[in-house]
């Protein structure tokens, strides 16, 4: 025994070397099926029957693979692949309806914009101050300050005469008026 396993360790180490995964399935791989191939008549049929039905039901999708001359199997799977490209088509297309009404109503908002801006008042000069703190240039340039009927395209800055809804209160001849809001 001694003499085997003298025998045996002189032999180089042989390891055996896995293929593939070791998950895998150790069954050797089928052939692939060639890619089917459709005559012009058979796919203008399949589109015709698919625009008016979506899907088949086995008695019809039967029907058609005898009509066609085609098993139930390819007509089956060409179902499903036509359903798989109507549906990234039809996601294609609304997303492209989205971008355009996006698209169009960036430009409504630009034109309302431009509008606003073109009936605004001169700006007045800018503060020396606020020219040298980048914060305060910022905001003197949104302008809180004015009336919301002048941020909202009206043409007048700073009080405003008062409105109907406004009720004027008189104390005495020698006091001011004061108005109550």
């Amino acid at each position: 025994m001694t003499n085997e396993m003298s025998k045996l360790s002189s032999l180089p180490f042989l390891v055996t070397r896995r293929i593939g995964h070791p998950y895998q399935n150790r069954t050797p791989p089928k052939r692939k099926k060639p890619r089917t191939s459709f005559t012009r008549l058979q796919i203008c049929e399949l589109e015709k029957r698919f625009h008016r039905q979506k899907y088949l039901a086995s008695s019809e999708r039967a029907s058609l693979a005898k009509a066609l001359k085609m098993t139930d199997a390819q007509v089956k799977t060409w179902f499903q692949n036509r359903r798989t490209k109507w549906r990234r088509q039809t996601a294609e297309e609304r997303e492209a309806e989205r971008q355009a009404a996006a698209r169009f109503m960036f430009s409504l908002q630009h034109e309302a914009m431009m509008k606003t801006l073109q009936n605004q008042p001169e700006p007045s000069p800018p503060d020396p101050l606020c020219l040298q703190n980048a914060s305060l240039n910022a905001l003197q340039k949104l302008r809180p300050w004015m009336d919301e009927d002048m941020n909202h395209g009206g043409l007048s800055e700073g009080p405003q005469e008062p409105k109907d809804t406004d009720k004027e209160v008189k104390k005495s001849e020698n006091d001011v008026t004061t108005t109550v809001r």
